[in-house]
Protein backbone atom coordinates (compact mmCIF):
# COMPACT_ATOMS: atom_id res chain seq x y z
CA UNK A 1 0.00 0.00 0.00
CA UNK A 2 2.79 2.56 1.01
CA UNK A 3 4.56 1.99 -2.10
CA UNK A 4 1.78 3.05 -4.17
CA UNK A 5 1.19 5.94 -2.35
CA UNK A 6 4.60 6.70 -2.89
CA UNK A 7 5.57 5.16 -6.70
CA UNK A 8 4.56 8.64 -8.53
CA UNK A 9 6.97 10.57 -6.44
CA UNK A 10 9.75 8.11 -7.30
CA UNK A 11 8.50 8.57 -10.73
CA UNK A 12 8.64 12.76 -10.13
CA UNK A 13 8.29 13.74 -13.76
CA UNK A 14 7.85 10.34 -15.63
CA UNK A 15 5.04 11.49 -18.29
CA UNK A 16 5.72 8.58 -20.37
CA UNK A 17 4.17 4.93 -19.68
CA UNK A 18 1.16 3.98 -17.86
CA UNK A 19 0.04 3.74 -14.62
CA UNK A 20 -2.58 1.62 -12.59
CA UNK A 21 -5.77 3.04 -11.18
CA UNK A 22 -4.32 1.50 -7.79
CA UNK A 23 -1.09 3.95 -8.19
CA UNK A 24 -3.20 7.18 -9.28
CA UNK A 25 -5.72 6.58 -6.83
CA UNK A 26 -3.32 5.80 -3.46
CA UNK A 27 -1.71 8.58 -4.09
CA UNK A 28 -5.05 10.75 -4.05
CA UNK A 29 -5.33 9.39 -0.79
CA UNK A 30 -1.95 10.00 0.28
CA UNK A 31 -2.55 13.87 -0.54
CA UNK A 32 -6.30 13.74 1.42
CA UNK A 33 -4.20 12.22 4.34
CA UNK A 34 -1.32 14.92 4.27
CA UNK A 35 -3.75 18.10 3.62
CA UNK A 36 -6.18 16.48 6.43
CA UNK A 37 -3.40 16.09 9.12
CA UNK A 38 -2.02 19.46 8.41
CA UNK A 39 -5.21 21.30 8.00
CA UNK A 40 -6.53 20.05 11.32
CA UNK A 41 -3.25 21.10 12.92
CA UNK A 42 -3.48 24.64 11.68
CA UNK A 43 -7.21 25.07 13.15
CA UNK A 44 -6.59 23.38 15.93
CA UNK A 45 -3.70 25.18 16.65
CA UNK A 46 -6.13 28.46 17.03
CA UNK A 47 -6.26 29.03 12.74
CA UNK A 48 -9.53 29.29 12.55
CA UNK A 49 -9.93 32.23 15.31
CA UNK A 50 -7.08 33.79 13.90
CA UNK A 51 -8.32 34.09 10.11
CA UNK A 52 -11.51 35.60 11.38
CA UNK A 53 -9.38 38.28 13.46
CA UNK A 54 -7.79 39.11 10.30
CA UNK A 55 -10.78 39.33 8.37
CA UNK A 56 -12.22 41.84 10.59
CA UNK A 57 -9.59 44.08 10.38
CA UNK A 58 -10.69 45.70 7.55
CA UNK A 59 -7.77 43.99 5.14
CA UNK A 60 -9.38 41.27 3.19
CA UNK A 61 -5.48 40.09 2.27
CA UNK A 62 -4.70 39.88 6.21
CA UNK A 63 -6.29 35.94 5.78
CA UNK A 64 -3.69 34.85 3.41
CA UNK A 65 -0.75 36.13 6.17
CA UNK A 66 -2.75 33.86 8.70
CA UNK A 67 -3.21 30.89 5.97
CA UNK A 68 0.92 30.87 4.76
CA UNK A 69 2.18 31.39 7.62
CA UNK A 70 3.32 28.06 10.01
CA UNK A 71 1.58 24.77 8.69
CA UNK A 72 -0.04 26.33 6.30
CA UNK A 73 3.12 27.03 4.95
CA UNK A 74 4.07 23.53 5.32
CA UNK A 75 1.02 22.36 3.33
CA UNK A 76 1.87 25.27 0.33
CA UNK A 77 5.00 23.67 0.45
CA UNK A 78 3.36 20.21 0.12
CA UNK A 79 1.41 21.16 -2.76
CA UNK A 80 4.65 22.96 -4.65
CA UNK A 81 6.60 19.59 -4.08
CA UNK A 82 3.70 17.13 -5.54
CA UNK A 83 2.75 19.55 -8.51
CA UNK A 84 4.55 17.75 -10.94
CA UNK A 85 3.83 14.44 -9.29
CA UNK A 86 0.59 15.01 -9.52
CA UNK A 87 0.56 15.53 -13.15
CA UNK A 88 2.34 13.45 -14.44
CA UNK A 89 0.36 10.67 -12.33
CA UNK A 90 -2.94 11.93 -14.34
CA UNK A 91 -1.34 11.86 -17.47
CA UNK A 92 -0.06 8.23 -17.00
CA UNK A 93 -3.03 7.05 -15.82
CA UNK A 94 -4.60 9.06 -18.91
CA UNK A 95 -2.23 6.66 -20.94
CA UNK A 96 -3.57 3.91 -19.84
CA UNK A 97 -6.71 4.56 -21.08
CA UNK A 98 -5.03 4.49 -24.47
CA UNK A 99 -5.48 8.69 -24.23
CA UNK A 100 -3.06 11.20 -25.02
CA UNK A 101 -1.86 13.59 -21.83
CA UNK A 102 -2.79 16.98 -23.71
CA UNK A 103 -6.17 15.44 -22.26
CA UNK A 104 -5.64 16.48 -18.87
CA UNK A 105 -4.69 20.06 -19.92
CA UNK A 106 -8.71 19.75 -21.92
CA UNK A 107 -10.16 19.12 -18.77
CA UNK A 108 -8.14 21.12 -16.35
CA UNK A 109 -9.20 24.08 -18.43
CA UNK A 110 -13.00 23.22 -18.97
CA UNK A 111 -13.33 23.04 -15.15
CA UNK A 112 -12.40 26.60 -15.72
CA UNK A 113 -15.51 27.29 -17.09
CA UNK A 114 -18.78 27.77 -14.46
CA UNK A 115 -21.25 25.61 -14.74
CA UNK A 116 -19.51 23.46 -16.83
CA UNK A 117 -16.84 22.63 -14.78
CA UNK A 118 -19.09 20.54 -12.58
CA UNK A 119 -19.83 18.33 -15.79
CA UNK A 120 -16.30 18.15 -16.61
CA UNK A 121 -15.01 16.91 -13.25
CA UNK A 122 -17.47 14.08 -12.93
CA UNK A 123 -16.50 13.31 -15.68
CA UNK A 124 -12.83 13.21 -15.47
CA UNK A 125 -13.69 10.84 -11.81
CA UNK A 126 -15.34 8.64 -13.80
CA UNK A 127 -12.28 8.38 -16.20
CA UNK A 128 -10.34 7.80 -13.76
CA UNK A 129 -12.09 4.91 -11.72
CA UNK A 130 -12.86 3.21 -15.12
CA UNK A 131 -9.77 0.40 -16.03
CA UNK A 132 -7.21 0.83 -18.46
CA UNK A 133 -7.16 -0.45 -21.83
CA UNK A 134 -6.08 -4.24 -21.84
CA UNK A 135 -2.97 -5.17 -23.11
CA UNK A 136 -0.23 -2.72 -24.26
CA UNK A 137 -1.70 0.08 -26.07
CA UNK A 138 0.48 3.15 -28.31
CA UNK A 139 1.88 4.26 -24.85
CA UNK A 140 3.21 1.27 -23.45
CA UNK A 141 2.71 -2.32 -22.11
CA UNK A 142 0.05 -3.16 -19.61
CA UNK A 143 1.04 -1.66 -15.88
CA UNK A 144 -1.39 -4.95 -14.83
CA UNK A 145 0.20 -7.55 -17.00
CA UNK A 146 3.53 -6.23 -18.94
CA UNK A 147 3.60 -9.76 -20.22
CA UNK A 148 0.56 -9.76 -22.03
CA UNK A 149 -0.01 -10.62 -25.56
CA UNK A 150 -1.11 -7.96 -27.75
CA UNK A 151 -4.14 -9.98 -28.83
CA UNK A 152 -6.00 -9.57 -25.88
CA UNK A 153 -9.21 -11.99 -27.38
CA UNK A 154 -6.88 -15.44 -27.94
Amino acid sequence: MIEWMIMPLKRYADFSGRSRRKEYWWFAVLNVLVFAVFGTLRFAGGGFEEMAAAGQGGNPFAVYGVLFSGVGMVLALWWLATLIPNIAVNVRRLHDRDMSGWWYLGFFVASLIPLVNIIVSIGYLVLMFLEGTRGPNRFGPDPKNPDAAADVFV
